[in-house]
Parts: structure tokens; C-alpha cells; sequence
């Protein structure tokens, strides 16, 4: 708690008067192109696995959450320690096999309940049921993995035959999703695969 506490000073600092023009000008809503970047650039260091790159990146990420935290301090809206709050509670309440009665033996079982008791929490989604601000390819991926409208190697067969790309690419997500692998990781890791060999 003590480093967070320092990163929130600093991060007051350059917020506060004499602090930096572009940080006192910035706004939760001028942060979220920034906030997707960082989470992406996380993502690419912990695929490749350079534990200081791993370190760095996930700094990002935190100085987003740090970022938005003094914003709505600011603006009296909340503060660091509601957010830390709020993920504290939350970890204890989907986690009932570990802090209360109930068990899980398997990881799908794990899975399965945080879903069921997300739902009952009324969490916000769209009509899917899925974050709003997924990416669209983890999107169809979730959406076959509840078992809506499942692609399949037939289907992808068909729809390659046919040139309907569209629906070719719905039924190989559906291929990931049927053998429980994250497309996009997949993805993400083949594309960084072709820039160290280009």
C-alpha cells in the first residue's frame, strides 16, 4: 500500500497546481483510448514472457488505475481506496469455495459459478450478456462458449467453399471455442510472431 500511496502522490503532483499541463487537462473519458493501449501492451509482454517488459507494462496499467482514481478524488466521486474496495469484496464474494462453505473442485466448475454469481449481481452488459467494451473477438468466442450459435468444421468448410469469409471466420472461433483456446491470445501471439521475423 505504501508504493500505491506514492504513485497516487506523484500522480496528485502532476495534477495539482504548477503540476503538468497535459495531465491537469486529461479526463476519464480522454483516458480510455490510453487505458486500452496499456492493457494491450501488457498483453504482448506477458504472451512473450520478458519479466521486465512484464514489470513495465503492468506499471502502465496501474498508472491508468492511479490516474483515474485522483481524477474522481478530485471530483469527489471516489477515490483509490473504493476501487481497491470494491476488487477486495468482489475476489471474497465470486470466490465462496475458498472464503466460504461452498466447493469447487475443477476450474469450469470455478468458472461456471463466478458467471452464475455475476449474473445475480445484475452486473451491466449488453443483451448477450457479455462487457459491452469486449473485443469483437473474444466476443464471438464467449458467445459460442455459452453455446450461442456454435461454428463448427462443417460450417467452416461450407463457408470457405462458398467465399463467405464472414461466417468462415464466425465458425473457426467457434473451433477455438469448442477446444476452450482463446482466439485473440492465439492471434496476438501469431502477429507478434510475424513482426520479429519481418
Amino acid at each position: 500500500m505504501e508504493s500505491m500511496e506514492r504513485l497516487l502522490e506523484v500522480m496528485r503532483r502532476l495534477r495539482g497546481p504548477g503540476g503538468c499541463p497535459w495531465d491537469r487537462a486529461q479526463t476519464h473519458e480522454s483516458l480510455v483510448p490510453y487505458l486500452l493501449e496499456e492493457a494491450s501492451e501488457a498483453a504482448d509482454a506477458l504472451l512473450e514472457g520478458n519479466p521486465q517488459e512484464m514489470a513495465e507494462e503492468l506499471g502502465d496499467v496501474l498508472l491508468q488505475v492511479a490516474f483515474h482514481s485522483v481524477i474522481a478524488e478530485e471530483e469527489g466521486r471516489f477515490t483509490y481506496g473504493d476501487v481497491e474496495r470494491a476488487i477486495v469484496e468482489k475476489l471474497i464474494r465470486r470466490h465462496p469455495h475458498v472464503f466460504g462453505e461452498a466447493t469447487a473442485k475443477t476450474p469450469e466448475e470455478v468458472k461456471a459459478r463466478w458467471e452464475d454469481l455475476k449474473a445475480k449481481e445484475g452486473k451491466k452488459e449488453d443483451p448477450c450478456g457479455l462487457p459491452k467494451g469486449l473485443p469483437t473477438l473474444l466476443r464471438a468466442y464467449e458467445l459460442q462458449r455459452k453455446g450461442i450459435d456454435p461454428g463448427s468444421e462443417e460450417g467452416l468448410r461450407k463457408a470457405l467453399e462458398e467465399g463467405d469469409l464472414e461466417e468462415a471466420l464466425w465458425h473457426l472461433v467457434g473451433l477455438f471455442a469448442a477446444k476452450g483456446m482463446d482466439p485473440e491470445s492465439a492471434l496476438r501471439k501469431r502477429s507478434l510472431k510475424a513482426c520479429r521475423q519481418g
